[in-house]
Order: structure tokens, then C-alpha cells, then sequence
């Protein structure tokens, strides 16, 4: 007789029931009708035997399908039971990054130069004192390593590796410095000793106050002095000996191997309103878009210079190598007149397409980042100075070194040497172009100047106090009232918000003494090389003669 299981059991035991059932519907309708074919054929105690085993088998079964059903009622809520099963189970691969569904957020800091603020002051709040980055809601990139030449950061400020940095020391550096900065709590205050030429210290400071808008609460407290000027002053004979005193530290643009002054990236970077040249992250690009439209191979063959010469000696003698009816040394050089394209709209200036040569002025020059990046061989007249990223150039590699007292037949030199070597010439070119591109961006710039500025004060063996005589500063009280150009690249060039790095590049160690004389030597050996080319080069050419 077949019964039907699915009306029988109590809804409050769904498991035995089930059991229960499935018992009875599997023993009528399939084994029933065996048993009974068995017990005509064999005794009674064996078909209890076999019912006995056929009992277990269903059991087992039973028990198995029980086993899968609660292991998966476990899975769904591990808090019911501790019973571990055998069930087979896939593990999804661990998401450590959480990657947004939409556009990364990016934090903001608007100025406030309303009607009402144009005096020149700092709001309570103009920025945050601190910001974590994971305000901003996304995955940032890994900090990646700082470029080589920040090396060279250490090196700048061994000379108080030992003593440390007093507050005498720093008062000494004020006999010509323009003004003094103190960084107190993540805000600025600055105390003005003597106005700077132009605006180099509106725009030095300018460019330290986006660099507390990039990194707002990173940069430590800190005293410091800087002079505007171009000469260095510090001069390191005078603090060389056991009994001679710890010199005072003071920042500039640019030092030379005879000085102590402390090298800092030049007020350029932001903008130099007085001849119109764009802050550099603007122009930077202007340069690259004009490196694809002219190319290498389709420029004229000649070394090229244009600036003004009056300021130095050395560059009234690069007039010398100038094309004349007697002699073509392989140059042409021009002199700029500043005051007429000034007049002109300095139409005649775009440095996208100018400079071929560097050779210094009064000292050091702005001139040398937008000379390496216009994707030529740069030729150097032997420099004296160095600024914060130039000593990570090697000649031959970067640049094509010029003599300084043989100017125009190093040059005439140079320029046979690279329109004989047109492969070498152009990955010479292309290097430094890279270079400049990629290790001088402003991102790198800021990560120079938070370095720096980093372990300066880590040098000071006092707590930074604001100076009397001190004034706030924050970017609403430098550009909310100003105008023209000087306003122009302010706007261009601030820092809209944090950084969208968590930190800045990972600082470089310093270099080991026989790696940095290594370094040394190998530039000395490529610039003497290229001088025993030279001379062959003339002994052949007088020999044809």
C-alpha cells in the first residue's frame, strides 16, 4: 500500500518528520514488494537480518543529508554552532585597497578674498592646522622615492650636523638677510628686514605658503633667515678649524663650493611678474608642447643665446662668439633689451622656443631649468654656482660642457662634435628634457622644500618663537589685494588643496664620503674627456692646413 508522506509529521519538527516520512514512502513503494519476493525464498531470521542492514543503509543516509543541511544553516549563521563540516568552501581573494565606485574627493581650500577682506589678513581659519588623508576618500598611490639629487640635502646642512642650530646662530645670518620666517603651528609669520629686487620675496614666500596648503600640519616649527640676493656670503674659510665657531645658516637661491649658504628653489617657480614669465608649472607645459612641434632633427644647426649680457663679464665675452663676416664659431647670440620688451609685451620672450646655451650672470641663473628643458643639448659655460637641483646633472650625460675661458671655439667644438654624433646629440637633449620634466615638477619642488625644510628644524636646539616685530602671512593677505601680472600667476600658481599623496617622496640617505667622491670624479673624468676631444679636434684641423 503506497502512503503519501508529504501530509504526515508536525510542522514544529521538521527534520524528524521528514526522516520519518521518507522512511515510510522509501520501505512501501520500493522495498515492500522485494521483501516479500525475499521471504518466499528464504527463512524468516534471515529476512530479519537483512531488514537489520537495510535499516542502518537508511539511516546512514539520512544522517548525511541531515549533516549537509545544518553545516549549511551554520555557514549562513556561524553564532548557531560550533560544529566544523567538510563542506567545500570558495574563499574570495582579500581586498586590501578599498577602490570608490565613483570619482575620488578632492578637498579644497578656497580663498577667502570676499569684498569685505581686502586688508590683507588672515582668517582664524584660512586652513586646516591638520589633515589626514584619509579625509579624502580614495586609495592613494605608494610614496615613491625622491629623486637623486635631494641627496644633496644633507650635504647643505652638515656644517651643523654636530652643533646644532642655536638661536644665536640664526640672529648672526640676520646682517643681510630680507627677512626672517618663523613657522609656528602650521601658520607663517614673517619679519622684513630690507625689501628684496622685484618681487623675489613676495614670490619666495608665496611659493612656502602653498607649500603649508599642500602639506597643512606636516611642516614642523622652524626660525629661519633668507636673503633674496644672488651672491652666497657665507664663506666657509672662515669656519673651518677646532676653534673656529659654527656658521650662521642662511637660505638663498643658489652657492658654490668656496660658501656655506643654504640652497632653496627660486622665487621663478611661482611666477616672475616683472618680465612675464608664467609660474613654472604652467610654463613646464608650454615647453614640452613646444618640443613636439619643433623637432630635433628639423632645427637649426647652431648654438643659441639670447639674454642680457650687461650683468657679467662673462656674458659680454659670449657676445664675442656671435657669426661675423671674419668668423662663424657655430653660435648665434643675441642681446635682450628687458626695459623694450617690457614696453612690447615682452612679445619677442617666449622661452618655449629660446636658449640653447647657460651661461651664468651676476651669478647663478633662473635661466638654467628652462635652457635643459627645451629637449636640445644644453650647452654649459663651466659654471661657478649651483642651485638645489643642478648638481644632480652629469656632463655629457645632461649637457655638453663649454669651456669658460675658451668660450667660442668650445662652442664651435660642441656644435661639429653634434651634428657629426646626431643620435648621441639628441639622446643628450632628451635626457635632460626627461630630467626635467619628470625630477623637477612642482610636485618634486614642494617635496624638495618640505625635505629641507624638514630637517633643518630638526637641527634647532630651541622652540621657534614669533618675533615681535613679526606679521602673519597666508596667501588671502598676499594676493586679495594685488594686481596685474603679480596677482595673475598668484592664482595660477596656488596649491588648491592637500597633496592627493598621503606623504611626500621617501627622503634619500645620505651619501657615503666614497660614493660622493666617486660622483665628483666621474664628472671631473667626463668634462676632461670632452676637452681632449676638443683639442684633437683643433690639432686636425691645423694640421689640414
Amino acid at each position: 500500500m503506497q502512503r503519501d508522506w508529504y501530509d504526515e509529521g508536525s510542522s514544529n519538527s521538521v527534520w524528524g518528520s521528514r526522516s520519518k516520512r521518507f522512511y515510510r514512502y522509501f520501505s512501501d513503494t520500493i522495498w515492500h514488494p522485494l521483501l516479500s519476493a525475499i521471504m518466499t525464498a528464504t527463512s524468516r531470521s534471515s529476512v530479519r537480518l537483512l531488514f537489520f542492514l537495510i535499516f542502518m543503509f537508511v539511516g546512514l543516509l539520512l544522517s548525511t543529508r541531515l549533516l549537509d543541511a545544518s553545516g549549511s544553516s551554520i555557514a549562513e549563521n556561524p553564532s548557531r554552532s560550533s560544529v566544523q563540516t567538510t563542506k567545500t568552501v570558495h574563499i574570495e581573494p582579500t581586498i586590501t585597497q578599498v577602490i570608490p565606485s565613483k570619482p575620488p574627493k578632492i578637498i579644497e581650500i578656497p580663498l577667502k578674498c570676499s569684498s569685505g577682506n581686502l586688508t590683507r589678513t588672515c582668517p582664524a581659519d584660512y586652513y586646516p592646522k591638520t589633515f589626514n588623508i584619509q579625509d579624502q576618500e580614495y586609495v592613494s598611490d605608494p610614496p615613491q622615492e625622491c629623486p637623486e639629487y635631494f641627496r644633496w640635502i644633507h650635504e647643505d646642512l652638515k656644517p651643523w650636523k654636530e652643533t646644532g642650530i642655536t638661536e644665536d646662530m640664526v640672529e648672526r645670518a640676520k646682517k643681510t638677510a630680507n627677512f626672517r620666517l618663523v613657522i609656528s603651528n602650521g601658520r607663517a609669520y614673517v619679519e622684513t628686514y630690507q625689501k628684496s629686487f622685484q618681487s623675489r620675496d613676495v614670490f619666495t614666500l608665496w611659493g612656502i605658503l602653498q607649500l603649508l596648503r599642500k602639506y597643512p600640519g606636516k611642516v614642523p616649527d622652524l626660525d629661519l633667515m633668507f636673503d633674496c640676493v644672488d651672491w652666497p656670503v657665507i664663506l666657509k674659510k672662515y669656519y673651518q678649524g677646532p676653534d673656529a665657531v659654527a656658521p650662521p645658516p642662511l637660505f638663498r637661491y643658489c652657492s658654490d663650493d668656496s660658501t656655506l649658504d643654504i640652497v632653496f628653489p627660486d622665487w621663478s617657480f611661482w611666477g616672475w611678474p616683472e618680465i612675464n614669465i608664467k609660474p613654472w608649472g604652467s610654463l613646464l607645459k608650454e615647453l614640452n608642447e613646444g618640443n613636439t612641434r619643433s623637432k630635433w632633427v628639423d632645427r637649426e644647426p647652431y648654438a643659441y643665446w639670447k639674454g642680457n649680457p650687461v650683468v657679467a663679464d662673462t656674458r659680454m665675452d659670449l657676445l664675442k662668439c656671435n657669426v661675423s663676416e671674419k668668423q662663424d664659431w657655430n653660435a648665434r647670440v643675441y642681446a635682450q633689451d628687458w626695459f623694450k620688451e617690457s614696453q612690447q609685451g615682452f612679445k619677442q620672450s617666449d622661452l618655449a622656443s629660446q636658449y640653447k646655451i647657460y651661461i651664468e650672470g651676476s651669478a647663478w641663473s633662473v635661466s638654467d631649468k628652462y635652457i635643459l628643458a627645451c629637449d636640445s643639448v644644453t650647452f654649459i659655460v663651466k659654471p661657478r654656482y649651483y642651485d638645489f637641483f643642478t648638481r644632480g646633472l652629469m656632463p655629457v650625460h645632461h649637457y655638453w660642457p663649454i669651456k669658460e675661458n675658451d668660450k667660442c671655439r668650445s662652442i664651435k667644438f660642441a656644435v661639429d662634435w653634434g651634428n657629426t654624433h646626431k643620435k648621441k646629440a639628441q639622446e643628450i637633449g632628451k635626457t635632460a628634457s626627461s630630467f626635467i620634466q619628470e625630477e623637477l615638477k612642482m610636485e618634486k619642488v614642494y617635496d624638495y622644500m618640505f625635505h629641507l625644510l624638514t630637517e633643518y628644524s630638526k637641527l634647532l636646539k630651541y622652540k621657534p618663537t614669533i618675533p615681535e616685530k613679526a606679521v602673519e602671512l597666508c596667501s588671502e593677505a598676499m594676493v586679495c589685494g594685488s594686481k596685474g601680472f603679480e596677482k595673475e600667476f598668484m592664482m595660477e600658481s596656488m596649491v588648491k588643496g592637500p597633496s592627493s599623496r598621503a606623504t611626500p617622496c621617501t627622503m634619500p640617505p645620505p651619501y657615503e664620503p666614497q660614493a660622493l667622491k666617486s660622483i665628483i670624479r666621474r664628472k671631473t673624468n667626463s668634462i676632461l674627456q670632452v676637452e681632449k676631444w676638443e683639442k684633437g679636434y683643433f690639432e686636425n684641423q691645423h694640421n689640414k692646413t
